[in-house]
């Protein structure tokens, strides 16, 4: 799977091989733990959890704007999903929120 976080996201909920046939649908897993795995695992496995991961008070607020919500979309539609905006420190560094 290439790097793009939606495209590893995909993978690990839909399961598909790049011809479109179904590896080991047992190891299938939601989009909210894929999510979860994507954000607060990514942030636990470099022990960072204590200021990133999640949105709490206190902790940085990096996070993406994307253009449908994640959990909600039939999920052979997550590659479809765009990034509409990402903020990186407080700062908008990519997209407009305007």
């Amino acid at each position: 799977v290439p790097g793009a976080p939606l495209l590893g996201i995909d993978a690990l909920v839909n399961r598909r091989a790049l011809d479109s046939s179904v590896l080991a649908p047992e190891e299938r897993i939601t989009a909210a733990e894929a999510l979860r795995n994507f954000t607060y695992g990514s942030a636990f496995a470099e022990h960072a959890e204590r200021d990133r991961g999640s949105l709490e008070l206190g902790k940085l607020a990096d996070l993406v704007v994307l253009s449908d919500d994640l959990l909600a979309v039939p999920s052979e539609r997550i590659q479809e999903i765009r990034v509409i905006a990402t903020v990186v420190g407080g700062t908008v560094e990519y997209g407009d929120l305007g």
